[in-house]
C-alpha cells in the first residue's frame, strides 16, 4: 500500500468546485443549455466529492447539493404548470424572470458565503492510503 498526500490546495478545490459551477448554471440559467449540462455533470461531482476522504468536503458539497437540486426540482414542478403560471405572472417573460429571480436568490448568495468559507477555514494536507492493484 502506498500513500498519497491530499494538499489544502486540492482540499478547498473540492469543496468549491460543486458550488461554484451550481451558481454559473444558476446565473446562466436563461441559456437553459448550461443548466443542463451542469445537471448531467453535477451527479459525478457530487457522487466523487461525497466520497472524499475529509469529511468536511462532504459538508460543504452537502448543503450545496441540497440548494441546487431543490432549485432544479422546483423547476420541473414549475415548468409542469408554466402555461397557467404565465397567465398569472402576466406573460412568459416575466415568468421567467420570476424564476431565474428565485432561483438565483436560493443558490448564488449561500453559494458565495459557502465559497468564501471554504476559502478561510482550516484544512491540512492529508495522507492516504492508496492501492496500488
Amino acid at each position: 500500500m502506498a500513500t498519497q498526500v491530499i494538499t489544502v490546495k486540492q482540499q478547498i478545490r473540492a469543496a468549491q468546485m460543486f458550488t461554484f459551477f451550481s451558481i454559473i448554471a444558476v446565473l446562466l440559467l436563461p441559456a437553459i443549455i448550461p443548466m443542463l449540462l451542469w445537471l448531467a455533470a453535477s451527479i459525478f461531482v457530487y457522487a466523487a466529492a461525497a466520497n472524499h476522504p475529509n469529511p468536511k468536503i462532504c459538508d460543504y458539497i452537502r448543503f450545496s447539493g441540497y440548494r441546487f437540486y431543490g432549485v432544479v426540482g422546483t423547476l420541473v414542478v414549475i415548468l409542469n404548470f408554466s402555461p397557467q403560471l404565465a397567465k398569472m405572472a402576466g406573460g412568459w417573460p416575466h415568468l421567467m424572470g420570476y424564476i431565474w429571480l428565485g432561483c438565483f436568490l436560493v443558490v448564488v448568495p449561500l453559494g458565495v458565503r459557502d465559497l468564501l468559507r471554504a476559502k478561510n477555514d482550516s484544512w491540512q494536507e492529508m495522507n492516504v492510503e492508496v492501492d496500488n492493484a
